[in-house]
C-alpha cells in the first residue's frame, strides 16, 4: 500500500497547535476593503481555529 499524499493546499493553509486542533486564517480580507471598518479588518488578520465538525475531513486532506 502507498503512503498517503498529503493535500498540498491543505498543508499551505492550516498549521497544528500543541492540543492538536488546527489554526487558520479567516476569510475577506483580500480586495474591497475600503467599506470594512479598521475593527473589523483588523480581527479578520488574526488566526482562528477549525470548527471540531470539519476536524476530521482536514486531518484525512493533511494525511493525519
Amino acid at each position: 500500500m502507498p503512503k498517503m499524499k498529503t493535500n498540498s493546499g491543505a498543508r499551505k493553509r492550516f498549521r497544528r497547535t500543541a492540543a492538536g486542533r488546527l489554526k487558520r486564517s479567516k476569510a475577506f480580507k483580500s480586495h474591497i476593503l475600503t467599506k470594512k471598518s479598521s475593527k473589523r479588518k483588523r480581527n479578520l488578520g488574526k488566526k482562528t481555529l477549525v470548527d471540531a465538525r470539519d476536524q476530521p475531513r482536514m486531518d484525512r486532506l493533511l494525511g493525519n
